[in-house]
């Protein structure tokens, strides 16, 4: 996790224990840079869709490296997550990328079958809200700066955006890894039978609470003011010279005819 930065998965930010299964599971599918990070917290803090956060996530910088090497441990995380993070509702959102899944296919069937029951259960209604991005040239931008500098976060920046210098290479290797994941959840979702809900970051941030309510729709739950929850915002990080980066890499991504 990361340090001295709130994150969300702190236990003060449980919902009270929740003892049966949940009534109403989705999937909140995303690629990098997306948005799905303030979107996740969008749908946690209505306190009527659950708290879908990555709680698969196990990379040395995610919120439960200490289970990595421990497929009983991410079993026992996973089992204790159903219970802590199913809004009193019923509802539980999980939000994953394409290589999480893809881990525990080799390195712990049991729990990604755990999670498909859960989540996407066989014989019940299948939940999946997709989001991505309209800007490819915005999200790559982000994506190439935030792999090079390791800053993921606004808290994680030191008198805002680090300088970095111009890279192309990093620039297509983060639009093709962008790529590739939208392809795994496309043949994901065929492979599930499944038509998810698809939205846009830009649509989000421009009306979340439409956005919201959309989902809502979707899952078939009945939004409650009075059951808000105080959440840790997620704020926007530093620009920097990313606004140069785009104008470049969009001359070279978008040629203009003359050229």
């Amino acid at each position: 996790m990361l340090e001295n930065i709130e994150t969300g998965y702190e236990g003060k930010y449980d919902f009270p224990p929740y003892a049966r299964a949940p009534e109403v599971a989705y999937l909140l599918a995303s690629v990098p840079r997306a948005g799905s990070t303030y979107f996740s917290h969008v749908l946690w803090r209505t306190g009527c869709l659950g708290a879908p956060l990555e709680y698969l996530n196990f990379d040395p910088a995610g919120p439960y490296f200490f289970a990595a090497k421990s497929p009983d441990a991410q079993l026992n995380l996973w089992r204790s997550v159903l219970k802590r993070r199913t809004s009193p509702n019923g509802a539980f959102g999980l939000k994953a990328f394409p290589p999480q899944l893809q881990a525990l296919h080799s390195t712990n069937p049991q729990l990604l079958a755990e999670v498909l029951a859960a989540v996407l259960p066989q014989g019940a209604p299948r939940h999946v809200v997709y989001l991505r991005r309209r800007d490819r040239v915005a999200q790559t931008v982000s994506y190439a700066r935030a792999a090079m500098s390791g800053i993921w976060r606004k808290e994680q920046e030191q008198g805002g955006a680090a300088a970095l210098d111009y890279s192309q290479e990093a620039l297509e290797a983060a639009e093709r890894g962008i790529a590739f994941q939208e392809q795994l959840w496309e043949q994901m979702l065929r492979d599930l039978g499944v038509e998810p809900l698809r939205m846009w970051h830009e649509d989000v941030l421009a009306a979340p609470a439409a956005a919201v309510r959309q989902a809502a729709d979707y899952l078939g739950v009945a939004l409650d003011p009075a059951a808000e929850v105080d959440i840790p915002s997620i704020l926007e990080q530093s620009r920097g010279d990313a606004a140069t980066w785009s104008e470049r890499y969009r001359q070279v991504r978008e040629p203009s005819a003359e050229g």
